[in-house]
């Protein structure tokens, strides 16, 4: 015992000493905001590629997500993975990579409320969306923390407190060090840890029930009353409810189109050629961290888990809990490569976008490039520390409305792609968009998810769910957009011939069908 021990300590001292280290190496990178924020719009596709993956998955997907809808609807919880891979990251890369990137340059916006303000000639829908941002991304970090120390607590027997306080403040020291680069680097070294991670741990808690067929026909024989009378429906192809189902596949999948720290992704890409690999590496990297997070979890009635007892959140700790400690060891590194790397791009994402979109010009009126980089610093700090205290706070209070890691996503995920998806994807492509309706679209996704989650009781029964409101929330943001743009004033017709001019510009040929 002391052996495997030393083992899981030893691997993770290196892990920590690696992330650190590339802090350090990247500091270069990290001089002037576009460095620090965006990596020089320089990265190349390997990296672009795997910091997109790494950011959308993190603990929340493999602790609560799987465990809770493995455990509602069975092996058909894998098409949650298999829309994650063909809509949030092969339609992401395809309908918004390319546009994102010619934009973006050309309105000179390094984060997605700058976007808004200078696409729309608006510095009001700048700070309202640096507001939400910055609010929303809380939540979401919170989650992070709390999925992470479940299982922190199984291999060390840690306390809680002591799993958030070590990853707050080595995240904060690569994410201070090296800015966005660091963050890359890292995201591609945690990556590869996740593939190999979720590989053998699949394997492993399959082999501890005969093997995939067995462990299919075990499911097969799980019978629920409380969910349905029909045999088998745990290992059937949609499962004992497709509905909500659904609704679970729209906000973990076209959610994605709307989180300012998925899509400020696409603004570093660095060239044409760049594109089309990236799409491929991030399709195949959620075919199979996504798909097998969900795919592992489809089996959590295999094992004896009190779900009224220890919620949801227990179910994939107690799959892992028989496993060799070499392995549990394999597995703490995983689920801490996930929320490390989604913990960089939330504070990055968030702290830039307070700096350059709410203080800059409106608070602090003159702000020279060193001094925006330090109060990016300062705010990545300030970041970490409240949304670790209220992880802490979270987990320490009786209150259990939103107790679960899946409802801290949902609500945080469905709020920002409610308010952001549609303005941000019709101001991409549809000249005819107006300030009003991102105005619209912003109280509307905000506001119901706010209401939902302090109103819950008083919605219709589908919409109870933070995660159904937030994907209603998103769907109707499609319609809602056009709808008022079609009926309020016309925007200025100078101001969006030169926001698309940029599709026009010539180069081997338009810039729309390539960035070379």
């Amino acid at each position: 015992m002391e052996i495997a021990m030393f083992v899981k300590v030893l691997m993770l001292v290196l892990f920590f000493g690696v992330m650190v280290g590339v802090g350090i190496y990247c500091r270069r990178h990290a001089t002037d905001v576009s460095g620090f924020v965006l990596g020089g719009r320089n990265v190349g596709p390997w990296l672009t590629a795997f910091a997109y993956g790494t950011s959308y998955f993190s603990a929340v997907i493999f602790i609560g997500y799987a465990g809770q809808f493995g455990w509602k609807y069975g092996i058909a919880s894998t098409w949650i993975g298999i829309g994650n891979a063909l809509i949030g990251s092969l339609l992401a890369w395809v309908i918004l990579g390319r546009r994102t990137r010619i934009m973006t340059h050309h309105l000179s916006s390094a984060t997605m409320p700058e976007f808004f303000g200078q696409r729309f000639d608006s510095k009001g829908l700048k700070i309202g969306a640096s507001i939400i941002t910055f609010i929303f991304l809380i939540p979401y970090t919170a989650s992070l923390y709390n999925g992470l120390s479940r299982l922190f607590e199984m291999a060390f027997g840690i306390p809680y407190i002591w799993c958030i306080i070590a990853m707050s403040v080595l995240t904060g020291v690569y994410v201070i060090a090296g800015g966005y680069m660091a963050t890359a680097i890292n995201d591609f070294i945690q990556g590869i840890i996740m593939i190999i991670g979720i590989i053998a741990v699949i394997a492993a808690v399959l082999m501890s029930k005969g093997g995939f067929m067995a462990a299919l026909e075990g499911l097969a024989n799980v019978k629920d009353p409380a969910v349905s009378s029909t045999q088998g429906v745990f290992n059937s192809f949609f499962g004992p409810d497709p509905l909500n189902l659904l609704g679970v596949v729209i906000l973990t999948s076209l959610g994605t189109w709307g989180l300012p720290q998925m899509v400020q992704k696409f603004y570093a890409i660095k060239s044409e050629k760049d594109i089309h690999k990236g799409t491929v590496i991030s399709t195949l990297f959620a075919f199979v961290v996504a798909g097998g997070c969900y795919f592992l979890g489809g089996f959590g009635r295999l094992f004896n888990v009190d779900v009224e007892a220890v919620g949801f959140d227990a179910i994939i700790p107690t799959m892992l809990s028989g496993l060799p400690e070499i392995l549990i060891a394999i597995v703490v590194i995983l689920v801490l490569s996930a929320s490390m790397s989604t913990l960089s791009s939330l504070v990055i994402a968030s702290s830039s976008t307070l700096t350059i979109d709410l203080l800059k010009g409106n608070i602090i009126k003159k702000m020279n490039e060193k001094k925006e980089v330090l109060i990016i610093r300062i705010f990545i700090v300030v970041f970490i520390a409240i949304s670790a205290f209220i992880a802490i706070y979270q987990v320490q209070s009786k209150d259990d409305s939103v107790k679960f890691i899946a409802q801290l996503m949902g609500v945080s995920w469905g709020a920002l792609a409610g308010a952001f998806l549609a303005p941000f994807l019709y101001g991409l492509y549809w000249k005819k968009t107006t300030k009003l309706a991102c105005w619209v679209s912003f109280i509307f996704g905000a506001g119901i998810m706010l209401l939902n989650l302090f109103f819950r009781d008083m919605f219709p029964v589908l919409l109870q769910s933070p995660i159904n409101c937030g994907a209603f929330a998103m769907l109707a943001g499609l319609i809602i957009v056009p709808l008022i743009s079609l009926i309020s004033p016309k925007p200025d017709k100078k101001l969006v011939e030169d926001a698309f001019a940029c599709y026009e510009k010539q180069v081997p040929a338009k810039q729309k069908n390539s960035l070379d």
